[in-house]
């Protein structure tokens, strides 16, 4: 058996939780105070970009005119309010972001692990800053938001987890990709040992993350109903094809999902989870992974996707370096131009041109610190 790898999450979660104990409790004229105080400081500083969101502009199907734009928050793991100064400045600061964007977008779609422990006062404080958000907010659930109480809180604070809509000429998917067989109900796994297993992510107890065969059998019904030349823009927390298996950088019935994807012109998947810049071409399919808010987690020993151009090591004594936001641009033809802006770093680009032409034009710079 070889060397076991451990996920970031699990390296480090005694020293967050050592950090969030020496954290005093706030109340929330004091709180929001400290969070405006740091967040002025670190852009001050020029620790920080000036917007914590993703921003996504749509062209028109014939011609470069932009369509329209929505913006995009995710993995922002927030613990309750008395632990939480560091990761609640971060959504706040994106929220102030978004609400100072001229024009406002169309819509901001936030994209998953809005908790940490799924309790029920993480989600209410999450759901409490995201209603400052002038724009329409859609949701998109994470394993961090679920498996405390199998997203009971999650449908009676923003409803149903999969749905679609179109959009001006673009339909959107949104699918619960972290769903899980169960492994908790032999052995009388409590709510919390369920909850802190999956967010552990590198154990051999829990299974691999899958959309499932009901939710498939929904997304076979929906996109009955589109036409092929339809661009069709999914989103899914864990990427929808198999990263690493060992940190469940992976999603089991992957394979599935793509078949029925496959029959359409141009698909682009943007996926969460993984907190790094990470590219992939499958067919028909691209696949590009967002930045957290949270914290940045290494690149697997194995299986990165062989169109991915590592982003540079993170600082470990920096709380932004390898976090950040980013654009991505939909091209006429359906394909997207993804721009990552990372914190305290040039932004890098990845051009649909690049997954086009399988990385033979327009290659993103090479780093020049080699992830961990």
């Amino acid at each position: 058996m070889g060397k076991r790898h451990k996920s970031i999450e699990t390296k480090y979660y005694e020293e967050r939780a050592a950090f969030f104990d020496e954290l005093g409790k706030l109340d929330r004229r004091a709180f929001l105070r400290v969070a405006g105080l740091s967040a002025g400081i670190a852009a001050g500083m020029g620790l920080v970009t000036p917007h914590g969101f993703q921003l996504v502009r749509v062209a028109e199907a014939q011609g470069s005119k932009q369509r329209f734009s929505f913006a995009y928050i995710s993995d922002t793991h927030l613990y309750t309010k008395e632990l939480n100064d560091r990761f609640v400045r971060s959504i706040m600061r994106a929220v102030d972001d978004v609400n100072g964007l001229d024009p406002q977008p169309d819509f901001v779609l936030f994209g998953g692990d809005l908790a940490q422990l799924g309790q029920r006062e993480e989600l209410k404080l999450g759901a409490e800053i995201l209603k400052a958000v002038k724009a329409p907010v859609k949701m998109m659930v994470g394993e961090h938001d679920w498996f405390l109480d199998m997203g009971e809180t999650w449908r009676e604070l923003f409803g149903a987890p999969t749905y679609s809509f179109d959009h001006k000429g673009v339909h959107f998917v949104v699918l619960n990709s972290i769903l899980e067989k169960d492994f908790w109900t032999k052995p009388g796994y409590t709510p919390m040992e369920r909850m802190k297993i999956v967010a552990g992510l590198d154990n051999a107890i829990q299974s691999r993350f899958e959309v499932g065969p009901e939710q498939r059998e929904w997304l076979k019904q929906d996109l009955a109903k589109v036409d092929k030349k339809t661009p069709v823009i999914v989103f899914s927390h864990s990427p929808l094809y198999k990263y690493y298996r060992p940190w469940n950088f992976w999603t089991d019935d992957a394979d599935e999902v793509q078949a029925l994807l496959r029959p359409f012109q141009q698909v682009t998947v943007i996926h969460g989870h993984t907190h790094q810049l990470l590219t992939n071409r499958i067919g028909n399919i691209d696949f590009h992974g967002m930045l957290s808010t949270a914290w940045p987690w290494p690149y697997a020993p194995e299986g990165l996707p062989s169109l991915t151009v590592q982003m540079n090591r993170p600082d470990p004594f920096s709380n932004f370096d390898g976090m950040g936001t980013g654009r991505v641009d939909v091209l006429e033809a359906g394909a997207v131009d993804k721009l990552y802006r990372l914190w305290d770093r040039a932004p890098i680009s990845v051009k649909a041109s690049y997954l086009a032409s399988n990385g033979k034009k327009d290659a993103p710079p090479r780093p020049t610190l080699p992830s961990y």
